[in-house]
């Protein structure tokens, strides 16, 4: 029986990074064996077990063979003889497909440390195509590791293609992408995410309401990329910039121009309404997905009224007392952060706008506070109840977020 530190933590040691979770796979043992030293089973699928004292996870050491569609068709055996090179070969990337026994040294069979040294997300072998997940778990390394230099290689964007071609990628169940692109908004370049999905096709699959965005012109006045692919691009890594690891920021940033892709041809590059045309096509996505309610909620907003937060600062005091309204931005204040983290990244996501200033946000969170210090109590006092309360109420904060100062666009 021998234990060796697997996968991600092998690879992020290697790069000096921080290692959040340590895995470990296990040779020449059995289930039986693990039970009588501590061990306690967790896997459903195949073998896994957690440590009694460390509770990091060991796994039997295991081959797989596909026998279906989809990233359920597997046959697992974990029997004592399967080695660690068959382990690791099983697993997606080469810089995956390394181990470290308990004295630092690196098994490393199939190039990982040459492709972290590249900077290359490289398949180990063609048995990465009996998985469709794997497309998405590549894209999802891509936005990880992009501002470290790495890029998917071109035979592995190949045989991403070909599963894209072959129909595999149309069988991932809507709850492994939904968990896959959460995981990737979070990381440090979401664009790339996107960026290696559609250069293999996957994106139109999964993504059909976000790849209809390439190719559709915008002012070049407001939008110097003009794209909106691009934008969208850009938006998601001003999201991950201004809210880093903040999945539903993220998800609000790449849903929240949808609506372009409906622009009739002879409007463009003016998006007149684009605001409403959006919100039948998000709901489309986050029903498909299945995505949480409050993620679908606060996307909506955004597709909404991103266009009323640019212009906070010329409307008029009543109407954004509505804005916040229709937020709930007083029960919920942070939502109302969230939201204008959401604008920010739209208005600076633009060619030449990286640092530009976003006075909006400091002023809806302003007029939010003076609102929300509106006291009921002297209406009360004065007898108001019921509906006439709700009205001095309400003129009230309007007359409070007409004192707060508005700074210059």
């Amino acid at each position: 029986m021998r234990t060796y530190l697997v996968g991600g933590a092998v690879r992020d040691t290697l790069l000096g990074l921080d290692v959040a979770d340590r895995d470990h796979v296990v040779v020449g043992a059995t289930p039986e064996e693990m039970l009588r030293l501590g061990y306690r089973p967790v896997g459903k699928d195949f073998p896994v077990f957690l440590h009694p004292q460390t509770q990091e996870e060991y796994a039997l050491a295991r081959t797989e063979r596909k026998s279906g569609r989809g990233y359920r068709g597997f046959v697992v055996d974990a029997d004592p003889s399967v080695t660690l090179e068959q382990d690791l070969e099983r697993r997606d990337l080469t810089i995956n497909a390394m181990a470290m026994d308990g004295h630092g040294t690196v098994v490393d069979p199939f190039g990982g440390r040459r492709d972290l040294d590249a900077r290359l997300l490289r398949h180990v072998s063609p048995a990465f195509a009996e998985d469709p997940v794997r497309v998405l778990r590549v894209a999802r390394f891509a936005a990880r590791y992009a501002p470290l230099g790495f890029r998917v290689a071109d035979e592995t964007i190949a045989l991403m293609r070909a599963m894209v071609e072959d129909g595999e990628v149309d069988h991932l169940v809507p709850e492994r992408v939904w968990a896959e692109t959460r995981k990737a908004l979070a990381e440090p370049a979401p664009s790339a995410y996107l960026r290696a999905l559609r250069a293999c096709g996957a994106l139109r699959v999964v993504f059909p309401e976000v790849d209809a965005l390439y190719g559709v012109p915008q002012r070049a006045e407001f939008h110097p990329e003009i794209d909106t692919g691009a934008h969208v691009e850009l938006v998601l890594d001003m999201a991950a910039r201004l809210a880093p690891r903040d999945d539903l920021v993220g998800w609000c940033a790449l849903t929240h121009d949808l609506g372009k892709a409906l622009t009739p041809q002879d409007e463009l590059p003016r998006h007149v309404m684009h605001e409403h045309r959006g919100v039948a096509p998000l709901r489309a996505l986050a029903a498909r997905l299945k995505v949480p309610a409050e993620y679908a909620a606060l996307a909506e907003l955004v597709c909404r009224h991103h266009l009323d937060a640019h212009r906070a600062l010329e409307l008029r005091a009543s109407t954004v007392l509505e804005l916040i309204e229709r937020l709930d931005a007083f029960r919920r204040p942070e939502r109302l952060k969230r939201f204008l983290l959401a604008c920010e990244a739209d208005k600076r996501g633009r060619l030449g706008s990286s640092e530009a200033a976003y006075p909006q946000a400091a002023f809806l969170l302003a007029a939010r506070a003076a609102a929300a210090a509106v006291d009921a109590r002297p209406f009360v006092e004065n007898g108001l109840a019921g509906p006439k309360l709700g009205e001095a109420i309400r003129a009230g904060r309007v007359r409070a977020i007409a004192g707060v100062e508005r700074p210059a666009p």
